[in-house]
């Protein structure tokens, strides 16, 4: 599964590593917060309330950050913004060790979450244009593990530092740590080169736009159509797995009385196992295509909540079937940076990646919110049934209606030329 990485180029593994180690270090920083949710609510008296807008609030300006860091990818190189994205985030994670009160927590939480958006579209953009058309699929995928790596590796951090430091003081030095990415910025610098993709559409691109211009010119009439599409399928990947992971806790504590969630091992569980469906996502969305790849995951995830939802489980029970679950939620999102890379051209390809991904994180608030509201004259098992299902559906539609785009070089044509597919390839046509 992992041949790819012998026949790739020095300068393809180079890229690699710093993307990885981009994408596993913003997950570092999103769950250390989360890791440290109940120290903070005791350190500032905070309710459940304020503590849940510090997480939308982060939510919102990682989706604005995203679509944003795409568009100074454009314009001013996917390296360079990727090292902005880096230290903007470790520098606010870092900053957020010295807050006082609550509304200085929010307004950091605020500022770090724009660096966490914009590092995920540069990656993905300077990955995708850096790698071979054939191994596309696949080196996204790994990439995108990466965040089970970032998400293990800050549960261990967590559990050394409370294991030798007070709990008051704590979490301040958990945050004190978030510093550290901002060393991985050496390596990018020194190692990583600009895509050839990039540079020829730089050298034959008129006057840049203005920011806002660029930002909006996805939305042009030849592109119109993806974007609107590729917001979509953004907006089912994520509603349905905030909508699953948000009410599953709940559902089987209250309804099932099943503690195994609470325990380390579950969460060993959903972490291997996230690890895994993105490895096992990007190379079947090789082998099988994007389209195809996506709606498999998508059945297979409502499925997999289904049996959550209804079958007589133990604890014991869950526990297993929580691989399952982790493995099928992530092969969607591991199967996204491929196909949004593919549908846009180079010359607001970060724009227009940054836009379809983060559109969907924030709409997709809406699906936890109708889970609750639909609980009130159902049961919440069949609130989260039929809520995942509308999403995953929502995705599965829109895989559909997009076209397929496997094999797509992504050298840079004319500004607004379509991608083409690389010869000896076949992808399907929409």
């Amino acid at each position: 599964m992992f041949t790819w990485y012998r026949d790739v180029t020095a300068r393809e593994r180079k890229t690699f590593w710093a993307c990885f180690g981009g994408w596993a270090l913003d997950a570092l920083e999103v769950q250390m917060f989360g890791l440290a949710i109940p120290a903070l609510i005791a350190a500032f008296a905070l309710s459940n309330t304020q503590a849940g807008l510090i997480s939308s609030v982060t939510l919102i300006t990682s989706a604005v950050g995203g679509w944003l860091g795409g568009t100074l990818s454009d314009r001013y190189g996917r390296v360079r913004t990727l090292q902005w994205m880096i230290l903007w985030f470790s520098l606010f994670t870092f900053a957020s060790a010295f807050v006082t009160d609550f509304n200085q927590l929010v307004v950091i939480k605020a500022l770090q979450g724009f660096g966490i958006g914009g590092e995920w579209a540069a990656g993905a953009v300077l990955m995708a244009e850096s790698i071979q058309a054939r191994y596309r699929g696949k080196v996204m995928g790994t990439v995108q593990s990466a965040w089970a790596v970032g998400w293990g590796t800050a549960v261990g951090v967590f559990t050394l530092i409370y294991s030798f430091v007070p709990a008051d003081y704590a979490w301040r030095v958990m945050f004190l740590v978030g510093l550290l990415p901002a060393i991985l910025i050496i390596y990018v610098r020194r190692s990583v080169p600009e895509p050839d993709s990039f540079l020829r559409q730089q050298q034959a691109k008129a006057a840049p736009l203005n920011l806002f211009a660029a930002m909006a010119a996805i939305f042009r009439p030849q592109l119109l159509r993806v974007t609107l599409l590729g917001g979509l399928l953004g907006l089912g990947a994520h509603g349905g797995y905030h909508a699953v992971m948000t009410w599953l806790p709940t559902f089987l504590k209250t309804e099932r009385n099943l503690s195994v969630l609470s325990s380390g091992g579950y969460l060993a569980v959903i972490i291997v196992a996230f690890f895994c469906g993105c490895v096992a996502s990007g190379f079947l969305v090789d082998r099988i295509g994007r389209r195809k790849n996506i709606i498999l995951f998508a059945f297979c995830c409502v499925l997999t909540v289904q049996a959550y939802l209804f079958l007589p489980l133990t604890n014991q029970q869950m526990l297993f079937l929580g691989f399952p679950l982790g493995f099928f939620a992530a092969g969607i999102p591991a199967s996204l940076g491929s196909l949004f890379n593919e549908l846009y051209p180079a010359d607001v390809r970060g724009a227009g990646v940054g836009f379809c991904y983060n559109f969907g994180r924030v709409v997709a608030a809406v699906f936890p919110a109708m889970v609750g509201h639909l609980s009130a004259s159902m049961s919440l098992g069949s609130a989260i049934g039929i809520d995942a299902g509308i999403a995953y559906g929502v995705a599965m539609i829109a895989a559909l209606a997009l076209p397929e785009t496997r094999g797509r070089s992504l050298v840079a044509e004319a500004p607004g030329a379509t991608p083409k597919p690389v010869a000896g390839t076949h992808p399907s046509r929409a």
